[in-house]
């Protein structure tokens, strides 16, 4: 899609922080069933800030927060994740921000998901099911 062809005039005020390639990323299929988005980019770069926005942008939009996953690899990044999302809701939806956001209870680390994924499906990990170092 050509950057400069998208007009920058119509956003949101709660993207107004981010840079035509982070818009890009948070409204990718603005309205419609889209298909996976790969980003890439480096340290510093504002990956963590156009996620937060992406999810808030998702909400906003009336997607149910009960059906996004957000997992992160630390407990910390989750928590921020969160904040972040409920912080930049709340700049549209004022106080129903919190509630929610509280709905957003796919989100987590890896580990967190999968045993909430483990929980929802009645599983319980058996030994079978755990991995084993051996030395040999």
């Amino acid at each position: 899609m050509n950057l400069a062809a998208r007009d920058s005039t119509f956003r949101p005020a709660y993207l107004a922080k981010l840079n035509a390639e982070q818009c890009l990323a948070v409204e990718h299929g603005d309205g419609k069933v889209a298909g996976p988005l790969l980003v890439i980019a480096g340290a510093g770069s504002g990956k963590t800030s156009t996620l937060a926005h992406r999810v808030a942008h998702l909400i906003v939009k009336g997607a149910d927060p009960r059906r996004i996953l957000l997992m992160t690899f630390s407990r910390r990044a989750a928590s921020e994740m969160t904040k972040r999302v409920e912080r930049i809701a709340g700049e549209v939806l004022g106080r129903d921000a919190s509630v929610i956001t509280d709905a957003l209870s796919w989100a987590g680390t890896f580990h967190c998901c999968a045993t909430m994924l483990w929980r929802s499906a009645s599983i319980r990990p058996s030994p079978s099911m755990t991995a084993r170092i051996r030395l040999t």
